[in-house]
């Protein structure tokens, strides 16, 4: 969100309306970091939630027609919010980030104005990850809540699909599963994608220390907490067998307790970190050993922006124009992504092509500069079509 608003916000106006969770984060700075590119930004407080108060409100869920997540965002402040602003002054566009806020009202506009046209941006097909979790997650009282929940999410989901103008989604795959149930929508690929000027080696980085693996992403995800718990249990054992100075860093924050409790003396939790640069520039790989999910993954790019030696699952980089053993290297089961890790662990020059070839893709392919432009294009088509129809009636 931050790279396509900020390169938006070079050409157009934007105004941004966000749910702020002030437990976690400081709203100031984000309000003070956001108006480097945003004419307006408007935070709107989103009520923290303990454990306790969290577990109670899946428990809710149950009993209700809406989804753990519409509940959590159903949030009072915020509805005057947007109907102050899209009264107060019309909108050509408004973007929606995550359909668990669909219920709200986007067409809204002054008197006498058209609305806008609501475009969605659909970071994963939430119902299918949630369905994906229902067969494999942790515990079975967790697998019956994920069966109930993502048949809500998505009916709530193809809802706010169908109501849209238009969709935006990270990867092909997620578009034909999109399509696949809501045919006929207006659609685009739009892959994320990362800032290549910001990640990329630099003379003043640490070089690769031959022995460390890395792994990065927000460690309260799903995806990503299976993905650790995956990698640590069943892969790394090999890897640490066979190189006996090779040293596991998990990058990430608000780990669970079950994550934390995996580390030893040659696997670390770093925790958030202000900087990823060094961290990545110091690795001799960048493992991205995903199960679960949909989309395309910032890790990947953002990894292959830096010239590092990725090694994936195939569903890890789904939708990403790599080609194996030219730009990454690709394995499935936990002894063949084990040997990959050791292939590079041994061998720095092939980590080093693998590093090349994979930040050449990065720049060519997957700059943000790049996927705003794609994005305005977009843009223009659905206010063109919406136009016309103006026009027609």
């Amino acid at each position: 969100m931050h790279g396509l608003m900020s390169e938006l916000g070079q050409r157009h106006n934007v105004t941004a309306v966000a749910l702020i969770d002030h437990e976690l984060l400081d709203p100031d700075e984000c309000r003070r970091a956001m108006e480097s590119y945003c004419s307006e930004v408007v935070l709107v407080r989103l009520p923290h939630l303990g454990e306790p108060s969290r577990r109670l409100l899946q428990l809710r869920s149950l009993a209700s027609t809406s989804s753990f997540e519409r509940l959590l965002l159903t949030v009072p402040a915020m509805r005057p919010a947007l109907d102050g602003l899209l009264r107060a002054r019309r909108f050509d566009i408004v973007n929606l980030e995550f359909t668990s806020l669909g219920h709200y009202e986007f067409r809204q506009a002054p008197h006498g104005e058209q609305p806008p046209a609501l475009v969605v941006d659909s970071h994963n097909i939430d119902y299918d990850l949630a369905r994906q979790y229902a067969a494999v997650g942790n515990g079975s009282a967790r697998r019956l809540y994920a069966a109930v929940n993502w048949r809500k999410l998505r009916r709530e989901e193809l809802g706010t699909y169908r109501d849209a103008d238009g969709v935006y989604l990270c990867s092909a795959t997620d578009e034909r599963r999109l399509l696949d149930q809501a045919p006929g929508l207006r659609t685009m690929v739009i892959p994320n994608a990362a800032d290549v000027d910001f990640y990329q080696p630099r003379s003043t980085d640490p070089v690769p220390d031959g022995r460390t693996v890395v792994f990065f992403g927000l460690l309260s995800y799903a995806p990503n907490v299976d993905a650790v718990t995956y990698f640590v249990r069943e892969i790394w054992p090999r890897i640490a067998a066979a190189h006996p100075e090779a040293h596991c860093k998990v990058i990430g924050g608000q780990p669970p307790p079950a994550l934390l409790a995996l580390a030893g003396p040659r696997i670390e939790f770093t925790g958030f970190v202000e900087d990823l640069r060094p961290h990545l520039a110091a690795a001799a790989a960048v493992v991205v050993p995903l199960r679960l999910g949909g989309g395309t993954r910032l890790k990947i790019v953002e990894a292959m922006a830096m010239g590092k030696a990725v090694v994936s699952t195939t569903l890890g980089a789904e939708g990403i124009e790599a080609v194996p053993d030219r730009d990454l290297l690709i394995q499935d089961n936990p002894d063949s992504f084990a040997d990959a890790v050791i292939r590079v662990l041994a061998d720095p020059d092939l980590g080093a092509r693998l590093g090349q070839s994979a930040r050449r893709l990065a720049v060519e392919r997957y700059s943000w500069s790049g996927a705003a432009r794609a994005l305005e294009n977009f843009y223009r088509q659905i206010l063109e079509a919406k136009s016309s129809r103006q026009i027609s009636t």
